[in-house]
């Protein structure tokens, strides 16, 4: 199986659970896909885009199950990253847990 990560505020989640769909953030309507990171680029996308935010959650999100919605195109530095162009269902998501962070700083994958 292959996962992604998706950052969501506490509000995003909620919503996400109570429709069992997720169309996107603000940012992931306005670019036309919903950005998703490996398990190596979390810590930095959490470091960039969500500094000094509370109440986040992270989701772990089943990539095979989304098949060709999934698009791997350059981004920060170059590095592919993982961008869906559909709505993310519910069923996708292997895990999800409050954002933590383990001891050296890095985020905490959901289990």
């Amino acid at each position: 199986m292959s996962t992604a990560y998706k950052v969501l505020t506490g509000g995003e989640w909620a919503s996400f659970v109570a429709a069992g769909v997720f169309a996107g953030a603000p940012i992931d309507l306005a670019d036309g896909y919903v950005h998703l990171s490996t398990a190596e680029q979390l810590t930095e996308t959490v470091d960039k885009h969500f500094a000094g935010q509370a109440g986040l959650w992270v989701a772990a999100i089943d990539l095979d199950l989304l098949g060709e919605a999934v698009k791997w195109e350059p981004s920060r530095g170059g590095a592919l990253f993982p961008h869906v162009y559909a709505a993310l269902p519910m069923d996708a998501v292997r895990a999800a847990m409050p954002l933590e962070r383990g001891e050296d700083g890095a985020v905490v994958l959901p289990r």
